[in-house]
């Protein structure tokens, strides 16, 4: 009767391909399997003579024929007092599996709380693998991973970046960058369809970077947040009206600070009180509108089916930026009468 402890070489770090990782790609065979009709005293024997150092391990499959039944404690069965009793009653039968084709991100969202150590990977029933805490650990890395160089406006790497040449940075860069040029083209449209309130207030001008600056920067830490708890399974569609009720709160808070720091600012320049009231007034609406896209748009690219990472930070920036000038201007034609 074989009672192995199999082993398999460790995979080395970003072997795995990246745009089609599954539990398949990280599962090692260095697990312990016993039949389940053999005595504790067996089990035992069996379990000393077979471990080794670098092999240490909390839980045994139990199988028949080569089919999970069970998982049994290490620490139960050390410990149990009668060595003539059947492993198969110290067993728990139910316990968590995953499937060989599950991808990446469906495995980091329910392995993060999990809280196990040894996760068994089953094809119809037959164990085929496992995930040890360094295959679960390798996992929840690279998917947080992967999820960082999207929302950072780049293709994920699939290799480490020293060994990465600048060819193939560029094809993994230039295709994003690409697509967010050209929709950056539309603010350049927007400032030139306000040309005539910027002729005539010129002083509205200055104060182009600090609002479309602001406005992203306060929807790329939104976006984060948000991106980052529904990766992990906090989040979901269902929470929509709660975290608006949440991020509303929050960017009402904040675009009353930013309010007053932009009469401030402006003040500053002795430019007339007019234009302080423009500016505060376009940072208090350009805030809450970025709390709004910001906290609205991963949900509905999840609903599509979309990976809500994708809504990355150079992304915010760039819709935040044109819609951001929009009310400017429009809040400047009406205090200026421009």
């Amino acid at each position: 009767m074989a009672l192995p402890i199999q082993q398999n070489t460790f995979k080395p770090r970003y072997h795995v391909d990246q745009a089609n990782a599954t539990a398949t790609s990280y599962m090692t065979q260095n697990y312990m399997t016993l039949p389940e009709h053999i005595s504790v005293a067996e089990a035992k024997k069996v379990f000393l003579e077979k471990l080794e150092e670098n092999s240490i391990t909390n839980q045994i499959f139990i199988t028949t024929n080569e089919i999970l039944i069970g998982i049994l404690s290490v620490k139960s069965l050390l410990k149990h007092p009668t060595d003539s009793d059947s492993i198969n009653q110290l067993m728990k039968p139910n316990f968590f599996f995953v499937a060989p084709d599950a991808k990446r991100t469906e495995l980091a969202k329910s392995l993060h709380d999990c809280g196990f150590d040894l996760v068994p990977v089953l094809d119809k029933g037959v164990l085929v693998g496992a995930l040890s805490e360094r295959e679960i650990d390798r996992i929840l890395e690279d998917d947080a991973t992967e999820d960082a160089q999207l929302q950072g406006g780049s293709l994920p790497l699939d290799k480490p970046y020293l060994q990465m040449s600048p060819f193939a940075l560029w094809k993994k860069r230039s295709v994003w960058l690409l697509l967010l040029f050209i929709a950056e083209a539309y603010t350049s449209t927007v400032i030139k369809s306000f040309e005539e309130q910027l002729e005539a207030v010129i002083a509205l001008a200055f104060f182009i970077p600090l609002l479309v600056g602001t406005g992203g920067n306060s929807g790329t830490q939104i976006t984060s947040t948000i991106v980052r708890s529904m990766a992990i399974g906090e989040l979901s569609i269902s929470h929509l009206w709660q975290i608006l009720r949440k991020e509303m709160s929050t960017a009402v808070l904040i675009a009353i600070t930013l309010g007053a720091a932009g009469i401030l600012r402006a003040s500053f320049m002795n430019i007339g009180w007019d234009i302080c009231i423009v500016v505060s007034l376009s940072l208090i609406c350009i805030t809450l509108w970025s709390a709004i896209v910001s906290s609205v748009i991963p949900l509905l690219l999840k609903r599509c089916g979309i990976d809500p990472a994708v809504v990355s930070a150079p992304f915010i920036t760039t819709l935040v930026d044109g819609t951001g000038l929009i009310i400017y201007f429009e809040i400047a034609k009406v205090i200026l009468n421009i």
